[in-house]
């Protein structure tokens, strides 16, 4: 374990048992078949729930639907980004070379989801109540305030409260393939809504990219047939 990542695991103020799970979690697909993108998919809940629990707790008085723009503005890449970088991810992000000439230790949708891959490195170290602990840490920073629920909404964000107004589940996201070069790749993304049997298909230059694309296009959709 280098000096960065030892340091890096003082920020946290998480020593892993399985200091494994933390260089995963700081690699990128381009740089090892090791790579960091199960555990992003698992932070990323851990994320959510960890938000959700702090907003619950926070915003006593605001409704669901001002909770989930709070939280949709919270776990946003760009929120999301400026954590990593107080954090230092980049110094020690493991990428391949062609990602790394591309600036990619400075690029926004890598730094989001190596923290999300952080996020679950830590819970699959410590628990649910650890990477609860470290989610609340990170935020404890972030101005939280009901105002954000003033923002516009995104098309995930919008896509969630149509469905949760006609209290229908919430939809069903997959990345259906990935191309191109490791350091310029485009993710394909299925959004499927199993009560309405319908599903609908977004790329974009991330995963979060792909999924509010493919939001975007379900929402067209249902507009469409509401018209």
């Amino acid at each position: 374990m280098n000096h960065e990542l030892t340091a890096l695991q003082q920020r946290l103020q998480h020593r892993f048992a399985d200091e494994r799970l933390l260089l995963r979690a700081v690699t990128h697909r381009s740089f090892s078949a090791d790579h960091n993108e199960r555990l992003e998919f698992l932070g990323d809940s851990v994320l959510n729930l960890s938000v959700s629990s702090l907003l619950y707790k926070r915003l006593a008085d605001q409704a669901e639907g001002d909770l989930s723009r709070v939280r949709a503005n919270l776990v946003k890449q760009e929120t999301l980004h400026q954590i990593a970088l107080t954090l230092g991810v980049p110094t020690v992000l493991r990428l391949g070379e062609g990602e790394a000439k591309s600036g990619g230790h400075k690029r926004p949708s890598i730094l989001a989801d190596a923290l999300e891959a952080l996020i679950g490195a830590v819970y699959l170290d410590g628990g649910f109540a650890a990477g609860e602990a470290l989610v609340h840490r990170l935020f404890a920073s972030v101005a939280i305030n009901p105002q954000m629920q003033a923002i516009g909404k995104d098309a995930k964000t919008e896509l969630q409260e149509w469905l949760q107004g006609r209290k229908m589940k919430l939809p069903a996201y997959r990345v259906v393939s990935t191309l191109g070069a490791a350091h310029r790749q485009t993710f394909d993304v299925e959004c499927a809504i199993e009560e309405l049997s319908l599903v609908e298909r977004g790329i974009g230059g991330s995963r979060r990219a792909g999924e509010q694309a493919a939001a975007a296009a379900m929402l067209a959709k249902l507009k469409a047939n509401n018209a």
